[in-house]
């Protein structure tokens, strides 16, 4: 069985590694599976899961107290916000009045589970970027950057609402419309990622080091915004008939899982090819690529040890 595994895997290897195309992707693989990213994605799903409804409540009890006059636009409005999240397309209810003892629970609850993604995607960032944890900001800073994050993913939201609402894009043919609502989708989103990167990460990277990242996010999870979207309104919503909100509730948890995989697959990127960690063995003789990761791990095994060889306990957002 071996020597099979050994007839398909070594080929494969001797092409990878002489095909930067190939070498390339496998090597963010490789390191999404040292620095055991899918941990980190799930540490900051779990916070995202418990923040995205009562953020959208919230934003849907302000609507409710500013265009309780129109309800047409509050519609609208709520519509466009929740293109990030399709698979509450069909929950949130945009005929919802402002509630002030709703609005203030909401706004604390989502507070606290914002802050807690935020804290979970900066420990995701500086871990994959090898940043020390003695490097790292404390709660005061960490606090305070994840209220600027969430301040911008507000203002984002806003600007993306107030892009799809623009008469042009109404007085344009159906093509021009949609051509002109990718580009803006395609515009908050690199901004979104860009901003996630620069503001979470404990190191000056700039736009040179995160371009890749903020390209493939951007274009990845729009992509998959139009995709989710379709696939709600084939899917899901024949599901929701049988399940109900059950189907929702694992429909969100699946798709904030999947956000937060991209984004940290993406920061991987940059990170492989700022520090040019390509092209990793499959099998046999080790590449320069593999020494620097060796390297590396165990740089990131001894901070984690910390002074006297004494373990660092675990760490909550």
């Amino acid at each position: 069985m071996a020597h099979r595994l050994a007839r398909l895997v070594d080929p494969l290897d001797r092409l990878q590694r002489r095909t930067p195309a190939l070498a390339f992707p496998i090597a963010v693989v490789r390191k999404m599976s040292d620095d055991r990213g899918g941990d980190l994605a799930a540490l900051v799903a779990y916070y995202g899961f418990l923040s995205a409804l009562p953020l959208l409540l919230v934003f849907a009890s302000v609507l409710g107290f500013v265009l309780h006059g129109d309800p047409g636009l509050r519609a609208h409005v709520l519509a466009s916000a929740v293109r990030d999240f399709p698979t509450l397309s069909g929950v949130l209810d945009p005929s919802v009045n402002g509630n002030g003892l709703a609005l203030g629970l909401g706004a604390l609850w989502a507070l606290w589970a914002g802050l807690g993604v935020t804290r979970a995607l900066e420990r995701a960032l500086n871990e994959i970027w090898d940043v020390p944890r003695a490097e790292q900001p404390n709660l005061a800073r960490a606090t305070a950057r994840g209220l600027a994050m969430l301040g911008a993913l507000g203002l984002l939201t806003v600007l993306s609402t107030a892009l799809a609402g623009l008469p042009l894009a109404h007085a344009l043919a159906p093509l021009a419309s949609a051509l002109v609502a990718l580009g803006g989708a395609l515009v908050v989103n690199a901004a979104l990622f860009y901003l996630a990167f620069e503001l979470l990460t404990n190191r000056r990277l700039g736009l040179g080091a995160t371009w890749p990242g903020v390209a493939l996010g951007a274009v990845a999870w729009t992509a998959l915004q139009g995709a989710g979207t379709l696939y709600i309104g084939h899917v899901v919503a024949h599901a929701s008939h049988y399940y109900g909100p059950f189907a929702a509730v694992v429909g969100l948890l699946a798709w904030v899982y999947l956000g937060a995989l991209l984004l940290v697959y993406c920061g991987q990127v940059n990170v492989v090819r700022v520090e040019h960690l390509w092209p990793r063995s499959l099998r046999g003789r080790a590449t320069a690529a593999d020494e620097r990761s060796a390297r590396r791990a165990g740089r990131v095994r001894r901070r984690r040890r910390g002074p006297g060889g004494v373990p660092h306990g675990p760490s909550t957002p």
